[in-house]
């Protein structure tokens, strides 16, 4: 589950802000329960325990199943949610100029994946999945969603940076997951990602999301598969590259040839990776983020 600074997110913050409600989501975490079983564990009543699980129902981070039980028809609990990422709003940096540049998708310039994978646009899914000669038939320029077990995918733009101008930061921004043959919340994948052959490093994507629908993934998507990714931010500055702040590497600007006439940006699950999980790349109109690959290079 992803969460935004908004109040879109409030239903869940608050069922999160009880300690009984923390207690609760800990035991499913173990086993499903019935309200019953709850109630003896936390040492409180039924009516009271019912209460908890409406909050956590409505907040998406457990479900009720009815199932048969001794004395008829029971209300079982089962947790959904395994990881919750909080996204905060990025700091701007009003000191440097910027050049941006944003990528769809479909608009990759060299691929080489294995199965399971695929294309779709937020229309239809371009060809059949699974079939790794769909990845360069001409529609591919409408995909808004692709993903590989294994293999890499690249982008190109342009680098736009003058000879008199010095780069301070880059900062590269896509949604991303594992990939999955319909989905799995805890299936991690080393994802690396690489900038013109320099390696910048391997993030590992925890799973392959869909216990909720994608913010703006398109109604004709099914729902029992991949809905949306986590919004990873890699940034290259002059002490370490860094995701989401944590540190990925030692690459730092200085590393980069900047006088190149274009970057190109590799998102790559490696054959002898310890998790080969595959990767999804979301694009507009799919997963949480209505974003393509977005390029912005910090410059002085």
């Amino acid at each position: 589950m992803q969460l935004e600074i908004d109040k879109s997110s409030l239903s869940v913050y608050e069922a999160l802000a009880s300690e009984v409600r923390l207690k609760i989501v800990q035991l499913l975490s173990k086993n499903k329960m019935n309200i019953k079983e709850l109630s003896k564990e936390l040492e409180i009543s039924s009516p009271i325990v019912t209460k908890h699980i409406k909050k956590l129902e409505d907040a998406g981070i457990i479900r009720t199943e009815k199932v048969p039980g001794k004395s008829g028809i029971q209300k079982i609990s089962i947790l959904k949610v395994d990881h919750i990422e909080i996204n905060f709003p990025k700091k701007i940096y009003h000191s440097f100029a910027t050049y941006e540049t944003s990528v769809p998708v479909g608009h990759y310039t060299d691929i080489e994946v294995l199965p399971t994978c695929g294309i779709a646009s937020d229309k239809d899914f371009l060809g059949p999945v699974d079939d790794p000669k769909i990845f360069m038939v001409p529609t591919r320029v409408d995909a808004k969603i692709l993903w590989f077990t294994q293999g890499y995918v690249e982008y190109k733009i342009p680098n736009f940076l003058k000879s008199e101008e010095s780069i301070q930061q880059f900062d590269i921004s896509l949604e991303v997951s594992s990939e999955f043959p319909f989905s799995n919340e805890v299936w991690p994948s080393d994802i690396t990602f690489s900038l013109n052959g320099i390696e910048l490093g391997t993030w590992i994507s925890p799973g392959d999301f869909a216990d909720t629908r994608g913010k703006y993934t398109p109604d004709w998507w099914p729902h029992n598969v991949n809905q949306y990714g986590l919004l990873k931010t890699i940034r290259i500055t002059s002490h370490g590259t860094y995701i989401d702040g944590d540190p990925l590497s030692n690459v730092t600007i200085d590393d980069l040839d900047v006088n190149c006439a274009s970057w190109t940006f590799r998102t790559e699950v490696k054959e002898d990776a310890k998790h080969v999980g595959g990767a999804t790349i979301f694009g507009r109109k799919f997963g949480n983020h209505d974003q393509d690959i977005n390029f912005k290079i910090y410059y002085i």
